[in-house]
């Protein structure tokens, strides 16, 4: 705003005494705080020091001038430290929306810890696997995989990449044997992901072209991916499912990679949020905290 320009020059050098002074302190030239007076001054239509060749004094208006001034420079650093405050104390309620099986084993988790670093932070987590209408639905943030269409007035950021991987159980892949390439998929019996009559297909990227996709034979096709998760621990088949999933179960023995050596298609998890001049505290907070943690998760 043009009516703050040169003030806090001008509160320095009435509280230095003297232009040097103001200099100084404020690390510019004596030349530079004069000509900023000056200006002041031309603007106001006002004198606010006596000048001699020693010192600098402020004249009647100035000191009047002087007084307004400084409560508008203590209201604006009280606002600083509030802000600054409310950084570091984020507070009230926050509405998040997530899928069920990524929100309930991944998201969910890094989000509660925060209730013990933030006691006056609320969160309401809601598991949901449809696109929900953030501002219909009174939702802060909205946590969504893979591709995003354009959706107006909403942001969006990256905050990991999800990566499948193809397992089955010890006793599968001993009865049946290890695929060692894509085109070894097809003497085996796959778990298959399908909604609605359709069949997702097992995606992996490839040099010549962006991705290959195949679709294993199968007698198996489920809705839900812990599910199929399941049914590979028991031997049914070979599976396709984000690393996230299968985790514990790999480390347990339960279930076995394999194709390791092809490289394995990542999906964007995305956090989504309404546009606004400012984002609050609490919005930052949860983006950030899962930015930086949900990646460890991931592998």
């Amino acid at each position: 705003m043009e009516q703050l320009k040169g003030i806090s020059v001008f509160v320095e050098v009435a509280e230095a005494g003297g232009f040097s002074a103001a200099a100084e302190r404020l690390h510019l030239t004596r030349s530079a705080v004069g000509k900023t007076i000056a200006r002041l001054e031309q603007r106001l239509g006002v004198r606010l020091f006596h000048r001699t060749t020693r010192a600098q004094s402020l004249t009647e208006e100035g000191q009047f001038f002087y007084e307004h001034c400084l409560r508008a420079v203590e209201e604006i650093t009280r606002g600083e430290a509030l802000l600054e405050s409310g950084k570091r104390e984020v507070r009230g309620r926050l509405r998040v929306t997530m899928p069920v099986l990524f929100g309930r084993q991944c998201v969910a988790p890094i989000l509660i810890k925060l209730l013990d670093e933030h006691p006056h932070l609320e969160l309401d987590l809601s598991f949901n696997d449809r696109i929900v209408d953030l501002v219909d639905d009174g939702f802060d943030i909205a946590v969504r995989n893979g591709p995003l269409g354009d959706y107006p007035g909403l942001m969006v950021r990256v905050i990991a990449q999800q990566r499948m991987t193809v397992c089955a159980s010890p006793g599968y892949l001993e009865r049946r044997g290890i695929p060692a390439k894509l085109e070894d998929l097809e003497t085996h019996d796959g778990i298959v992901y399908g909604r609605q009559d359709r069949n997702r297909t097992w995606i992996f990227p490839t040099n010549a072209e962006p991705f290959r996709q195949v679709l294993p034979r199968s007698r198996l096709r489920l809705d839900d991916l812990a599910t199929i998760a399941d049914a590979a621990a028991q031997g049914v088949g070979l599976a396709w499912l984000p690393c996230w999933l299968v985790r514990d179960r790999v480390a347990s023995g339960e279930l076995r990679r394999v194709l390791t050596d092809i490289a394995a298609v990542a999906f964007d998890a995305n956090v989504v949020w309404v546009k606004s001049p400012a984002m609050q505290p609490k919005v930052r907070l949860v983006i950030d905290t899962l930015a930086a943690k949900l990646p460890a998760l991931m592998s």
